[in-house]
């Protein structure tokens, strides 16, 4: 085999190993990109849930605490911010992190009602928002998680080059507290 065919098949197969390993980290970076989106969705779904559940909520505090009417205002106003926000995580953790904020005003309140916080109704909806809570924060975890590993592929080298070549932009973690650790308990006098 004459040596101008040898270089040319030896060229024409890093080409390949090249090629491939160009194609390899792309998917790899479409699929965790792809990871990112349906843990994001897993997000909103509980989030939509925990925005359902507010209204019920300042519905049965306003019913005792009629004049605390700005913390209920507030909450009200934040949680629709919040369902009108559909940008990036990172927008919606800010917005979030305000409505957090005043939950647990809100939340707060209701230890000055002792016959609020025996309200059957009121601690059906205490606990509904803390599973809902609780379901957000491993929602959390696992976007943040799935984050956590795209950035890696992304910023580490040589699958860097890949993902600055077509453009794959970076993801912001959601990083909001809990609204409500755990429903209080409540014994009747």
């Amino acid at each position: 085999m004459p040596e101008s065919s040898f270089v040319a098949i030896a060229a024409l197969g890093l080409l390949l190993l090249i090629s491939l390993w160009v194609i390899v980290q792309y998917n790899g970076l479409v699929s965790l990109r792809n990871h990112i989106r349906e843990s994001w969705s897993n997000i909103d779904t509980e989030l939509k849930r925990r925005y359902e559940l507010i209204p019920n909520l300042v519905e049965t505090v306003r019913g005792y605490a009629a004049h605390e009417r700005d913390v209920l205002e507030r909450v009200t106003e934040l949680r629709a911010r919040c369902i009108a926000e559909t940008g990036p995580a990172i927008d919606q953790a800010r917005e979030e992190r305000e409505l957090v904020g005043a939950l647990q005003r809100l939340l707060a309140i209701v230890e000055s009602y002792p016959d609020l916080k025996a309200d059957r109704h009121f601690l059906e909806l205490q606990r509904e928002l803390t599973n809902t809570e609780d379901r957000i924060q491993a929602a959390r975890r696992f976007y943040n998680g799935n984050v956590r590993d795209y950035r890696n592929r992304r910023e580490t080298f040589p699958s860097n080059l890949v993902a600055s070549a077509f453009g794959f932009a970076p993801e912001g973690f959601f990083d909001v507290e809990p609204a409500v650790r755990e429903a209080p308990a409540v014994s009747a006098p």
